[in-house]
């Protein structure tokens, strides 16, 4: 894995510990000085040294105070493949700029080191700064972004904050103003959206609250409640996915409808597939391995192994260049892009659903338990971290057991005769 970008008088300093699974997680050692107590003997007289140096003074026990942070980071061990060390150099990176960003915390709160910064007293301004910070990831930047702007919308379209659309005081973010957020968001937003975009708000309002910006977190009490066990996206059955292989018209596009099928049957998330490369696949074992990128770095579970058959090894086909197996399996446009012409195909080849792309997923999921596939399995095809998060589609099957049992009609049985 090579030496990690540690000098001696750094702190808190980046360690590793290693796992079982290949890898090693990163952590940040701080170390809080020193603490001396006195040494007695048997009798309770404090000890002298008795030669040396030292002789004569009273002898004291040194103890170290440290405490460890786990950064929730995770770096290979012995990379094998080129792909795996980009990983381990750019989670290294984020590593270290979270530390550094650490260490300056610290210098600043050590007494005549230096003014502490000027606390930023705007909060829309404060919500950017989340939302630009690299230190985080894509995923969470964007999700930042998008929570923020729900938020400054809401402040826009309602008469009693639109002041606050440019400039808004910390101590002017109110339960009130709060609580009407959150029912703008479950006007504005479907599915998983109005609880994912207050998820993101409520944890810059908690970071103010921790930095002492805000005095009171005004979202104490308040909670969009969301029963994780619904199922809000769309299900593609077996016989739908067929029909939409099958389906040929003018103006598709091949690479988006070979992609998705393969998600269909592999479980993947566009932003997965969209990067898959030959180096994935092993065609000797016919297995594919792969990071999942919403999860690469932050969980022990982002490592994915699924077992291919000849349908789907077909479906990969080989690269064009032997020499290149960084060659990407599937040439997709941008997600928008691919987005449209998913839709195109899917009301072209009739099927009157409203399908995205994470559909494909969740129809996989669906599908398999369908089959009879036990859920510890599904979880793993998956790349669930718990197999809590796989039961939201135990609860797809048990409606559609009901469904099934409503379509037989009503008994027309006569009860009170009977007895």
């Amino acid at each position: 894995m090579g030496r990690l970008p540690n000098k001696q008088k750094q702190n808190p300093k980046l360690i590793q510990r290693e796992m079982s699974d290949g890898r090693a997680s990163l952590w940040l050692e701080y170390y809080l000085g020193r603490s001396e107590s006195p040494v007695y003997d048997d009798d309770g007289n404090h000890v002298v040294y008795e030669s040396g140096a030292m002789k004569g003074k009273l002898k004291y026990k040194v103890q170290h105070l440290r405490k460890k942070e786990a950064l929730n980071l995770y770096v290979w061990v012995h990379p094998r493949s080129a792909q795996e060390r980009q990983q381990n150099k750019n989670t290294i990176a984020l590593a270290e700029k979270i530390r550094f960003e650490k260490e300056q915390e610290m210098l600043e709160d050590r007494k005549g080191y230096r003014l502490k910064r000027e606390k930023e007293s705007n909060f829309l301004k404060y919500f950017r700064q989340h939302r630009d910070n690299e230190a985080f990831t894509l995923p969470v930047r964007r999700s930042y972004k998008y929570s923020l702007t729900r938020f400054i919308e809401y402040l826009e379209l309602t008469p009693q904050f639109s002041k606050y659309k440019d400039v808004l005081p910390m101590d002017a973010v109110t339960p009130d103003m709060v609580l009407g957020f959150t029912n703008y968001l479950r006007k504005k937003c479907t599915g998983e959206g109005p609880r994912k975009n207050y998820h993101w708000f409520k944890k810059v309002l908690a970071d103010a609250v921790d930095e002492e910006l805000i005095k009171k977190n005004p979202c104490r009490g308040i909670r969009i409640v969301y029963d994780t066990n619904i199922m809000l996206k769309e299900i593609l059955t077996p016989k739908e996915i067929n029909t939409l292989a099958a389906f040929r018209y003018d103006g598709e596009h091949r690479e988006v409808q070979r992609a998705f099928i393969f998600c269909c049957f592999t479980g993947l998330r566009y932003c997965d597939v969209s990067e898959l490369t030959f180096a994935n696949v092993d065609y000797e074992s016919m297995v594919m391995r792969f990071n999942q990128k919403k999860s690469a770095g932050r969980s022990a579970h982002a490592a994915v192994v699924t077992p291919l058959n000849d349908e789907l090894i077909k479906l990969i086909g080989q690269p064009k260049d032997d020499d290149n197996p960084r060659e990407r399996i599937f040439d997709l446009p941008h997600k928008g892009t691919a987005r449209k012409h998913l839709a195109r195909w899917v009301k072209n080849a009739g099927i009157k659903k409203s399908i995205t792309w994470h559909c494909a997923r969740h129809s996989f999921a669906v599908n398999l338990l369908n089959a009879g596939t036990d859920i510890k399995t599904v979880s793993s095809l998956l790349g669930h971290a718990s197999i809590k998060m796989t039961e939201k589609y135990l609860h797809v099957i048990d409606q559609r057991k009901q469904k099934a049992i409503n379509k037989l009609g009503k008994v027309a049985f006569d009860t009170e005769t009977a007895k």
